[in-house]
């Protein structure tokens, strides 16, 4: 019996035996406490906005690819992100040359995969 079989309980299942979850019934039931936005950073005022959403308790994943890295911009971009990761109590780490996450307080970022 495979891994899958264990789970779904090792017999055929047809379309019939599944229910479609309603995903308004269910957010309103119950509270969002934290968004995920994803945002490009193109100038200082996307950095305003981001800040904001950290301030406010969200998480966000910003494409910094319009940014050139020679660009003093990202470097500025970046230390002001950090700083306000940290003075709220969250994570911050760049991914890539393309993206940053930025987490809001309480909630930090894993630097290792999970399969490795």
């Amino acid at each position: 019996m495979g891994f899958m079989d264990r789970i779904l309980g090792g017999e055929n299942r047809s379309t019939g035996d599944y229910v479609e979850l309603d995903l308004d019934d269910v957010a309103a039931d119950a509270e969002t406490k934290m968004e995920l936005h994803i945002a490009e950073i193109d100038g200082q005022e996307d950095v305003i906005a981001i800040k904001d959403a950290v301030y406010d308790g969200d998480l966000v994943v910003a494409d910094i690819t319009r940014l050139r890295t020679e660009d003093p911009t990202v470097d500025h971009a970046i230390d002001e992100l950090r700083e306000t990761a940290k003075e709220v109590g969250g994570d911050i780490v760049k991914k890539g040359d393309d993206q940053i996450l930025i987490t809001p307080t309480g909630v930090g970022i894993r630097r290792e995969k999970l399969n490795r």
